[in-house]
């Protein structure tokens, strides 16, 4: 019997991202009460905006709960790891330009996209490299409600793995 070829799902190695190229990311995720009532306690950010609805839904404009602004960070890098850099990030180096346009609210749907806009190779640490994204989320009316650029850094591909499989 023949061995069977096996791919481990990962995301990109350093040489396999090209500035320029748009990454959907999907599928999305539906946001619900849960998990903005739980986020937001877990991280101790007692807004009311997040917690009450008696006291939101009476302020304008929007007259009901706001998604936390982080969750919505956290889960539209989130939402890229599999696709991107599942496996193969040494780590973030930092987040600017991170803006929330629109809010989200209880049962919208989040999707992200990812813009590669920068790559160069690491002058300290040899075998990595500096990999820069756009992120966009996205409602699902294609409402913008939140952006932000960030660094990472990620893996080159291993001498040895010259096809992203494993024999």
């Amino acid at each position: 019997m023949s061995e069977k070829r096996v791919i481990v799902q990962r995301g990109l190695w350093f040489e396999e991202f090209e500035p320029g190229v748009l990454y959907q990311h999907r599928p999305g995720r539906t946001i619900t009460e849960a998990d903005n009532v739980f986020f937001t306690t877990l991280t101790m950010n007692t807004q009311a905006l997040h917690l009450d609805a008696a006291f939101s839904d009476a302020l304008p404009p929007f007259h009901q709960r706001l998604v936390n602004s982080m969750f919505t960070l956290s889960t539209l890098v989130g939402l890229s790891v599999a696709q991107l850099t599942q496996g193969t990030i040494v780590g973030n180096l930092g987040f600017s330009d991170v803006v929330f346009p629109k809010p989200l609210f209880h049962g919208d749907t989040l999707y992200a996209e990812t813009e590669v806009t920068d790559k160069r190779e690491s002058k300290s640490r040899s075998g990595e490299g500096i990999v820069s994204f756009a992120h966009t989320g996205r409602n699902q009316h294609g409402d913008v409600v939140a952006t932000a650029s960030r660094k990472t850094m990620v893996r080159m591909r291993p001498a040895e793995d010259t096809a992203g499989e494993k024999s």
